[in-house]
């Protein structure tokens, strides 16, 4: 196929795929059942984790929360892996720990890799399974004093990305993937958030949303869903209004800054 029928194609597909967009817009996404199947969590004790546990308990899923030593052995195949466990040291970049910062990689994208690399061959087998990346609109978008954790949510929303590619790459597409995405929850990790334009979210509302894109196969879900229109418009004004509207924002939250407590 020549150069110019390979680019009409391509126009064809694009239009296609903002049609099909717009249909299922409007059209409720068929739910998939969890009955049954074995669900791991990590960071289930708290927050987040805890919730979408109680989520897939609703639908009669038999779950595992997280307990790092003799899993398969105990449990068999893993179903559904829903990579949770999370960490943020909020803190400029000088006075932020080094073990700090290994720590928050260690959990935010590192414990992702491992997890999968060993969840994954079962899956592979099988064709069947689904991946669920707990991320953070920080992976989208940066805020000051987060440094650490925004590179380790930039790197885990990349981790989800590229080994959705890979599995659609291998043919493997009976395995699904999500991740979520959400603004400031409040789990208590960190401390006094607040903001003018985003909502801060309760850790129900973000379980809530995850189930809802794991039973539709969603891959990614925004929390609330029209942050996304709101990071597509950034990369497209410059500079200085981008600036503007981080002022209007005014983000706040408690961080170590000059290695003092002080509101963002």
């Amino acid at each position: 196929m020549n150069l110019v029928l390979e680019l009409l194609l391509l126009v064809g597909i694009i239009i296609y795929s903002y049609l099909e967009s717009l249909v299922k817009f409007f059209i409720p996404r068929r739910r998939k059942s969890v009955a049954g199947q074995t669900v791991l969590i990590t960071g289930a004790g708290h927050g987040i984790g805890r919730l979408t546990a109680y989520e897939f308990a609703n639908r009669k899923s038999r779950l595992v929360l997280w307990d790092i030593n003799k899993v398969k052995k105990e449990v068999g195949d893993i179903e559904i892996v829903v990579n949770n466990a999370g960490a943020i040291y909020p803190a400029d970049l000088l006075s932020a720990k080094d073990e700090e910062i290994t720590k928050t990689f260690e959990v935010n994208i590192l414990g992702h890799f491992w997890i999968i690399k060993a969840l994954l061959p079962s899956m592979l087998r099988r064709n069947s399974g689904h991946i669920v990346t707990v991320a953070s609109v920080c992976g989208h978008g940066v805020i000051p004093y987060l440094i650490p954790y925004c590179s380790s949510k930039f790197a885990a929303v990349g981790f989800h990305r590229a080994l959705t590619a890979e599995l659609d790459t291998l043919g493997k597409t009976g395995i699904k993937t999500s991740c979520v995405c959400p603004v400031f929850v409040n789990t208590g990790f960190t401390k006094n958030p607040s903001t003018r334009l985003w909502p801060v979210l309760e850790p129900d509302e973000v379980a809530r949303s995850l189930m809802d894109g794991i039973l539709t196969n969603k891959k990614m879900i925004f929390v609330p869903s029209y942050i996304n229109i709101s990071l597509v418009l950034e990369k497209f004004l410059p500079e200085r209004a981008l600036k503007a509207i981080s002022r209007v924002q005014n983000i706040q939250f408690e961080a170590i800054v000059g290695h003092k407590t002080k509101m963002k």
